[in-house]
């Protein structure tokens, strides 16, 4: 699929680009540039997450554990485990995302992009609101 605007969803300076959308699995490239403002860390309730690098290096941490993502690398992470994600390097840092079942998909990243993308800080009670809604669990 090519990309259009309507692929591509922004948080901050993340960029969220939908290969997939559905009950079955959530699917997006995942870019984030270095030192970019990332999710706290966070559980999902009802969702395993899989990360493929494809660019750079980003450090993964799963339950205490970090590890780097590079390019070939893959991560699971099993529903539960509280992850974080950050780019440490000097470089831009793509991985490929892959939410199973589907129950974090596109609404999911559009509603908390509508919070985070303001003027000033965001209303970070409202943030966990729509986290929470959506089965993701600040850690």
């Amino acid at each position: 699929m090519e990309a259009n605007g309507r692929d591509i969803v922004r948080i901050g300076q993340l960029e969220l680009r939908f290969l997939v959308t559905g009950e079955g699995a959530t699917v997006f490239e995942f870019t984030v540039p270095s030192h970019a403002r990332v999710p706290a860390p966070h559980y999902h309730r009802d969702a395993d997450e899989i990360l493929y690098g494809l660019e750079g290096v980003l450090l993964i941490t799963v339950d205490g554990r970090k590890q780097e993502l590079g390019v070939g690398d893959a991560v699971f992470i099993p529903r539960g485990s509280i992850h974080h994600h950050e780019n440490l390097t000097e470089g831009t840092a793509r991985a490929l995302a892959v939410i199973t079942p589907g129950t974090i998909g596109r609404g999911y990243f559009e509603e908390i992009a509508d919070v985070i993308n303001v003027p000033g800080k965001p209303d970070l009670a409202k943030a966990k609101e729509v986290m929470l809604r959506h089965g993701l669990v600040p850690a």
